[in-house]
């Protein structure tokens, strides 16, 4: 005898929303994913960096030209200020202050960088920028690992979405709602602190997880 396999559901999970459709967006899944209903998503909100110095400065440190955006970077201008020839004041987009640069030393938070020093010190006041490109909006499966701001839960997918060969329209269920945490699918080596992690980050959302 055959044995059929039943797949999920369109909103299976759902345990209840909002009225109408205020629980719900239109998106777009990127391409090379195949994925069923109920899979917790992120959304593609950072691209690449590019680095800078700022003209005017009167040393001519270097930095690394291509950052690598880690967890936690934000789209944006992030602003390096020297301090003295080594010590860099680093801020993100908004402002806030982020432990301090040295010059011949890697730096890994949010951004990974080197500054080199040049034939002429930089003096206090000389900065570089690092500027974050947006991401493309899209949504894909929701990665703990990622660095693209697929790390951060930010839906659940409603009904199953094949886009195997090119980015598909897609229905996110992003705010408002009670979830059947036993019907969500998650990464496989996803932790269990990590999960809780990105649990908390769905219930900021108003998607309860039962």
């Amino acid at each position: 005898m055959t044995t059929f396999t039943e797949g999920r559901h369109a909103g299976e999970f759902i345990v209840a929303e909002a009225t109408g459709t205020r629980s719900r967006e239109i998106g777009t899944l990127i391409t090379g994913q195949d994925l069923e209903a109920g899979t917790v998503l992120g959304r593609i909100t950072k691209g690449v960096a590019a680095a800078a110095a700022v003209a005017g400065n009167t040393g001519n440190a270097t930095i690394t030209a291509a950052p690598t955006v880690g967890a936690g970077a934000k789209p944006g201008v992030y602003r390096l200020t020297a301090l003295s020839a080594t010590r860099f004041m680093v801020q993100d987009p908004d402002g806030v202050a982020l432990p301090n640069a040295v010059a011949g030393t890697e730096y890994t938070t949010h951004l990974t960088f080197t500054i080199t020093a040049g034939g002429t010190a930089m003096v206090a006041g000389d900065s570089f920028t690092i500027t974050v490109a947006a991401g493309s909006g899209k949504w894909t499966q929701f990665d703990q690992d990622g660095t693209d701001g697929s790390e951060t839960a930010a839906g659940v997918l409603i009904d199953n979405v094949d886009a195997t060969s090119a980015d598909q329209t897609c229905v996110v269920l992003v705010r408002d709602a009670e979830i059947n945490g036993a019907e969500l699918t998650w990464p496989s080596d996803i932790e269990t602190s990590e999960k809780t992690a990105a649990i908390a980050q769905l219930a900021a959302l108003g998607l309860i997880v039962r």
